[in-house]
């Protein structure tokens, strides 16, 4: 739970730190400011993606669903800059699928909290198999971080890029190459 005291506390600190005055002009609700933001980016760290989850349709086709390009903003956990990019999923069905939505409402809910990367990914996928209980899942995700493009190595405009492959996908390098197929078009 966002406590928005203690983060106005420590940006009024964090201020003073890089040797500003948090009490000029510019600065004066940048704390309050902080800890609304917060509030937002930081909105799936009390969220159960089980929720986005549980409403589903029973169909007769079992054939593989993809949705592509599903933009998402994070927080790296080691260094609290951004990382950026976008989530590809497929799962194949089992006679049920949930509404197209709910699988980018996922990968949003785990998506705002601090967060790796290959956390996320592996989280996205192993709810969508807990809770949808398809034949199986297949999650990639590619992402600019800023902790690396902006300090550090200093490299913009690199990718990283992190899969998780269930079930049958793991079992069929066929369904692979259709997934990877389907998301580089």
């Amino acid at each position: 739970m966002i406590d928005k005291t203690k983060i106005e506390a420590a940006v009024a600190l964090l201020l003073e730190g890089i040797g500003e005055d948090a009490n000029r002009e510019g600065l004066r609700e940048t704390p309050a400011r902080i800890a609304r933001m917060y509030e937002e980016i930081f909105a799936g760290a009390d969220e159960n993606a089980e929720k986005h989850l549980t409403k589903t349709f029973i169909v007769e086709n079992n054939e593989m669903v993809v949705e592509r390009d599903i933009v998402f903003y994070s927080t790296c956990e080691h260094h609290l800059l951004p990382f950026f990019g976008k989530a590809h999923v497929a799962y194949i069905p089992d006679g049920q699928v949930i509404g197209l939505s709910k699988l980018a409402r996922t990968v949003e809910t785990f998506s705002r909290r601090l967060q790796l990367q290959e956390q996320m990914t592996h989280q996205i996928a192993e709810a969508i198999m807990q809770h949808l209980q398809p034949k199986g899942v297949m999650v990639m995700v590619e992402a600019e971080h800023l902790c690396m493009t902006m300090r550090g190595v200093k490299k913009p405009g690199s990718q990283t890029i992190t899969t998780v492959i269930k079930g049958a996908f793991a079992d069929d390098v066929r369904l692979q190459n259709i997934f990877f197929g389907m998301v580089k078009n």
